[in-house]
């Protein structure tokens, strides 16, 4: 009995550590220094007016809010990692647990600048003022850039040197995700 009840249990804490070890914190928001790993990028760039911020609020969380504007052709605000090898593999699904406010948004993986400015995006829905964990499975997302789609470009996870959020659901008005955390792997 004594035998059958140890060989379980180093069963059971052999496949709680092999779940451990396929899922990969990417980021979380636990330290306010945290926050330097990030920056906004808004339509700005282009002329537009929207204004997205982002702070590490007390919840330990990111919060991205602001203001999306369509004025001036403008209509994106977006949050952004800074450039970082991320370890992402093929088949590793992308995890983030979120707090938003009922709009649709972008997570978006990023190429290092050598490769090209195409990035690939998946959206989301949010559900106002409540804590969802969202799965993007890694062959969903499409390559994009300024806007255009192109289907037929394959994204190497290997590659992905950064991410972000964004906002462009030509919307214009306040806005706010909260993100607790971002993963890759299954749980």
């Amino acid at each position: 009995m004594l035998r059958s009840v140890i060989v379980m249990s180093v069963f059971v804490l052999a496949s709680a550590t092999s779940v451990i070890a396929s899922e990969r914190v990417l980021f979380d928001f636990d330290q306010p220094k945290k926050a330097t790993e990030w920056q906004t990028v808004n339509d700005g760039v282009m002329g537009g007016r929207s204004v997205g911020r982002f702070k590490i609020n007390t919840d330990e969380a990111m919060e991205f809010f602001g203001n999306l504007s369509l004025e001036n052709n403008g209509g994106f605000a977006s949050v952004r990692s800074r450039e970082s090898k991320l370890g992402i593999q093929a088949g590793d699904p992308i995890v983030i647990r979120v707090r938003g406010d009922g709009r649709q948004y972008n997570l978006r993986l990023n190429l290092p600048r050598s490769v090209g400015r195409i990035s690939y995006q998946q959206a989301f829905k949010t559900e106002k003022d409540k804590w969802i964990e969202v799965t993007l499975p890694m062959e969903k997302f499409v390559a994009s850039w300024r806007g255009r789609m192109f289907p037929n470009e394959k994204l190497d996870p290997r590659n992905v040197s950064g991410m972000g959020i964004q906002l462009s659901d030509k919307k214009p008005g306040p806005f706010k995700l909260e993100i607790d955390w971002i993963k890759a792997g299954t749980p």
